[in-house]
């Protein structure tokens, strides 16, 4: 594989810049499945239904001696994922910028999580255990890959077009949902005529996932190319490295304000993606066919709004952007507690809601963090980016959880998030991005 020794991407050609910009969508078309079949739409209602023929007759198991309700273990297994995650990103990270050879990093984080994934289709029964150990493998897994996924973006796309860049991949990534969803829901809704039992169809539609994930991404495996980093000589290896990035990022204080921005509303964003299913089945009492078919609505529409927003931000700046989504965010979440039971179309109309700022929210938050990198840091900054984005988001399920735990009230679980996205907004509008970006050594791009 060719290596270079310089970060700016005109240096490249620019044909070679478009081939590898397209292999890097094709990692959101293969993981983005896992996200929406797995996380989102099945192993919620699966996981929980699994654990509860487990639980005793007060509704609690007990993994490790430990008293957990069975509408809780989901919740509470998503959050142990995210803090093996916060555990290994950082080492890998840096392991990453030290040797330049993000790929090998990446092809291992990415089929440990796809096989993790394909052994879901063994979930069945009372194994909660099992599907707790497997959730926590591949969201962690997921969560390294996607961090070495996100640090290409400076080196694969100049200052001007990151925006429009970042929000592509999203695109694909929900494009590619919303196929497998489709797919999904004729394998769900008619497994009598295919034979099989729903739990069976369940599990198909869980493992499938791990295959698709692990056959697209092949794609940017073929395309992406190591480059190695400026700073290579001095990188530090494990936790010495570890300890210089927090140091390195402390000269970088504008930097870390919006990473504690991200950090909060993003910690939102990951809860409902990932409690949305629980919430319609268990509270609302709607059907898997609903939840699928709601959950196939937001991503056909996240694949339009991350293009619209994309387009607002060259005309708006992509802080204004995201600052505008997240009032929606509020807006759309606070409407959601007020939701009927057995009333699918205003579920419909919430999904619909989400969908239109569920991708371009997370696009323009990677694309605007990619300009607060200093040069040679990619991949140990963007660790830190995927705490926030992932990694860090164990607060907002554990708080889901919690509440539930103390007041077996769906509904005020949901409305506890709406605070993650009214002080996310407060300390995003509080971060100067022009300066920030100038203090990283990066150039201010005309809008942003």
């Amino acid at each position: 594989m060719g290596t270079d020794t310089v970060r700016t991407p005109p240096d490249d050609g620019a044909a070679d810049l478009r081939r590898e910009q397209r292999g890097w969508y094709f990692y959101d078309w293969a993981c983005s499945v896992y996200s929406t079949s797995v996380l989102t739409v099945f192993l919620g209602p699966y996981l929980t239904s699994v654990a509860e023929s487990a639980a005793d007759a007060d509704g609690y198991v007990h993994p490790l001696g430990i008293p957990v309700r069975a509408g809780s273990f989901f919740a509470y297994s998503v959050s142990l994922s995210v803090i093996v995650a916060v555990l290994v990103m950082p080492l890998v990270g840096a392991a990453a910028d030290r040797t330049g050879r993000k790929k090998p990093l990446l092809a291992a984080a990415s089929y440990l999580g796809a096989t993790a994934t394909a052994a879901m289709f063994f979930l069945d029964g009372d194994r909660y255990l099992l599907g707790g150990a497997l959730l926590v493998v591949a969201n962690a897994a997921q969560s390294v890959a996607m961090m070495l996924y996100n640090s290409y973006l400076p080196q694969i796309a100049p200052p001007e077009q990151r925006d429009a860049v970042s929000s592509r991949g999203w695109a694909f990534g929900y494009a590619a949902g919303s196929l497998v969803l489709v797919v999904n829901l004729v394998l769900y809704t008619g497994h009598e005529g295919f034979g099989i039992s729903e739990s069976t169809a369940v599990r198909i539609c869980l493992a499938s996932a791990g295959l698709w994930w692990g056959a697209f991404a092949l794609i940017p495996l073929r395309r992406l190319r190591d480059r190695r980093s400026a700073a290579r000589e001095a990188a530090l290896p494990g936790f010495r490295q570890l300890a210089a990035t927090v140091r390195d990022m402390r000269r970088h204080p504008l930097t870390l304000a919006f990473l504690l921005a991200y950090l909060v509303y993003n910690d939102g964003v990951q809860t409902v993606i990932s409690q949305a299913s629980v919430y319609g089945s268990k509270e609302l009492g709607l059907g898997q066919s609903t939840l699928i078919g709601a959950i196939l609505l937001v991503q056909v529409l996240a694949v339009a709004g991350a293009l619209a927003m994309g387009r607002l931000a060259r005309t708006y700046g992509a802080k204004r952007t995201i600052l505008g989504s997240l009032v929606a965010w509020t807006v759309t979440l606070a409407a959601g507690y007020f939701l009927p039971a057995g009333a699918p179309v205003w579920f419909f109309v919430l999904a619909a809601g989400i969908g239109l700022v569920l991708g371009g929210s997370q696009a323009l938050s990677r694309s605007l963090f990619s300009h607060l990198v200093p040069p040679g840091k990619e991949a140990e900054y963007f660790s830190a980016y995927e705490m926030s984005d992932r990694g860090m988001s164990w607060l907002g399920p554990l708080l889901f959880g919690l509440t539930y735990q103390l007041t077996g009230s769906y509904r005020d679980a949901i409305i506890s998030l709406v605070g993650f996205f009214v002080i996310g907004f407060v300390l995003l509008a509080r971060v100067p991005v022009g300066r920030a970006i100038r203090e990283a050594g990066n150039p201010v791009p005309d809008r942003i």
